[in-house]
């Protein structure tokens, strides 16, 4: 660092990571990161996630982990709550497929249903 505004633009950058994380929005986005999320991909789903959150300027979505959202054979998974509607989970979610799950469930309000957990349990 050589100036003050090198280092306020560096907290302001860590600033804007920590918003996407905190819990004051209205939509929450939870992947499922224990060892059987992680061991089927889910660490570039959640980056994938973050990014798109970001790239979008979505300030009412929270983007979290948990642990085992216990059905590792559908890994990974992704829980998505939003005001007044029940949970939908999304299993073996890819890093491909978050982009068509931002625009249409966050955004537009319509789950993927051929991505949901309702689907794989049809099958």
């Amino acid at each position: 660092m050589k100036s003050i505004e090198e280092l306020m633009a560096i907290r302001a950058k860590a600033q804007q990571a920590v918003t996407l994380r905190k819990e004051d929005g209205s939509v929450r986005v939870v992947v499922g990161m224990a060892t059987c999320g992680i061991a089927a991909g889910a660490r570039p789903v959640l980056l994938k996630f973050v990014e798109e959150v970001q790239k979008r300027g979505l300030n009412n979505v929270m983007v979290t982990q948990s642990g085992c959202l216990g059905i590792c054979a559908l890994e990974p998974m992704v829980q998505v709550f939003t005001p007044d509607q029940e949970k939908v989970t999304y299993c073996k979610v890819t890093p491909d497929m978050v982009a068509r799950i931002v625009t249409e469930h966050i955004v537009n309000n319509k789950p993927v249903e051929e991505y949901t957990y309702g689907a794989y349990i049809k099958e």
